[in-house]
């Protein structure tokens, strides 16, 4: 069945007016005619049964009936990730959202290329990859924001896996072994690394817990989603916490 994420609340009788975007998927992407049920869900009260009510020739609505799914938690880690080509950008994005990452924040250091994005398209592709995964959210897309300043005001509570590819950290499953509780953060660098004083100001955090993903260099999109299968593993939803 078609799934869609909506803004608006959810409850039993509420109508949710659709995008012009949205309305053109389901009517003429997916022919989904009035009357035919679908699944939607917005990140906070679950997922719902709604019918689609057409509303002119662009415009749709839908009517929501009842709750299919309660909200339940997502695993508590964000990726940052340095900013790197669009393409690999787009697909780091993607693919974290189907494993599960709760935000992707998007950063600027000494060796990033670039110093913008397509925030909103970017939320797009993170907001269509968790209506096929099966997901009750969609995370949110971050910044761009500078490294030495999220560095700067990095909360105590949270721990940061570093992926650091100088080679004398330990195997990711080997520092992820301890107790999952609070939140955590997965920071990947740029395609060129991490500067040596970028790393000496993410090692000194007390929260930093430097991995290793292995003998091999690894382009920025195979890191994060190494990264996030072993701490998925380790501390998260896929068994190991």
């Amino acid at each position: 069945m078609i799934r869609l994420w909506v803004k608006d609340d959810l409850a039993a009788g509420a109508r949710v007016a659709l995008e012009q975007g949205q309305a053109h998927y389901l009517r003429n992407v997916m022919r989904l005619a009035a009357g035919e049920a679908l699944l939607v869900f917005n990140g906070r009260e679950g997922e719902w049964r709604a019918r689609l009510t057409a509303d002119g020739k662009r415009d749709a609505a839908l009517h929501v009936e009842d709750l299919v799914r309660p909200q339940t938690a997502v695993p508590d880690v964000a990726l940052l990730i340095a900013l790197v080509k669009r393409a690999r950008l787009e697909t780091i994005v993607e693919k974290a959202t189907e494993l599960g990452v709760r935000q992707i924040e998007l950063l600027t250091t000494e060796r990033t290329n670039a110093d913008h994005t397509n925030l909103g398209r970017l939320q797009a592709i993170a907001v269509e990859a968790a209506e096929q995964t099966g997901r009750l959210d969609a995370p949110s897309v971050l910044g761009p924001e500078k490294l030495s300043r999220r560095l700067a005001a990095w909360p105590a509570e949270t721990r940061l896996m570093f992926c650091d590819e100088a080679g004398d950290a330990p195997q990711a499953l080997a520092a992820l072994s301890a107790p999952a509780g609070g939140p955590w953060a997965i920071l990947i660098g740029p395609e060129g690394g991490f500067s040596p004083d970028e790393r000496a100001a993410i090692r000194a955090l007390p929260a930093a817990v430097p991995v290793s993903l292995g003998p091999r260099i690894l382009r920025a999109d195979t890191a994060a989603i190494s990264a996030l299968t072993l701490w998925q593993a380790a501390l998260g939803d896929f068994g190991g916490a």
